[in-house]
C-alpha cells in the first residue's frame, strides 16, 4: 500500500480572536487617542488621552478577565481597572502603575482646574498611551490599526508613518 502524499495545504497558526467588546473598546481607544492628539488645551488633551488608556486596559480585562468569586453574603468591593489589570495581565503592571498615578491629575483636568496638566504632561501621556495601545494589540494578537492623520494632513503624534499602497501592474499583451 502506498503512503499518502503530504497535504498541499500547510497548517497556518491562527491568531486568537478577541471578544467583540474588547475590539470595540480598542476602537474607541484609538479614536480617543486621535482626538487627544488634536486638542489644543493641555487639560483636555491629558484627560482624553488618559481615557483612551483606560479603554485600552478595559479591552484587556474584557479579553482575559475572570470574575472574582463572590461570597454569597458580601458584595465585592469596587476596584479600579488599574488595580485589577496587574492580576489579569502581570506583564502590564508597570503600565498600570503609570496610568494609576495619573488618575488624580485626570480628575483635576476634567474638573477644569487651571494648569492641572502642562503641555508637556499631556504630550508625554499621549505618547505613552500610543505605545500602550500598540503593546496591547500585539499582546491580544490583533493587527495594529491604521495610523490616523490629524485634520491638517499631518501625522498624529505617536503614530506610525503610513505606507503607500502598491499600485496594480498594468496588463500588457505578450510581445511574443
Amino acid at each position: 500500500m502506498a503512503t499518502p502524499s503530504p497535504s498541499p495545504v500547510h497548517p497556518v497558526p491562527r491568531r486568537s480572536a478577541a471578544p467583540p467588546a474588547a475590539l470595540d473598546l480598542l476602537a474607541k481607544a484609538h479614536s480617543g487617542l486621535a482626538e487627544a492628539a488634536r486638542l489644543p488645551r493641555p487639560n483636555e488633551r491629558y484627560a482624553t488621552a488618559h481615557l483612551a488608556a483606560l479603554r485600552t486596559a478595559a479591552a484587556v480585562l474584557a479579553a482575559r478577565g475572570r470574575p472574582e468569586p463572590v461570597h454569597p453574603r458580601r458584595r465585592p468591593r469596587i476596584r479600579s481597572a488599574w488595580e485589577v489589570l496587574p492580576e489579569i495581565a502581570p506583564e502590564l503592571t508597570e503600565w498600570s502603575a503609570l496610568f494609576a498615578s495619573g488618575a488624580a491629575r485626570r480628575a483635576r483636568a476634567e474638573a477644569g482646574i487651571p494648569d492641572a496638566a502642562s503641555g508637556r504632561d499631556a504630550d508625554d501621556l499621549v505618547r505613552a498611551v500610543s505605545m500602550f495601545l500598540r503593546l496591547v494589540e500585539r499582546m491580544l494578537a490583533l493587527p495594529a490599526a491604521q495610523p490616523t492623520l490629524d485634520p491638517k494632513g499631518g501625522q498624529a503624534p505617536g503614530q506610525a508613518v503610513p505606507q503607500p499602497r502598491p499600485r496594480p501592474r498594468p496588463q500588457r499583451p505578450d510581445a511574443g
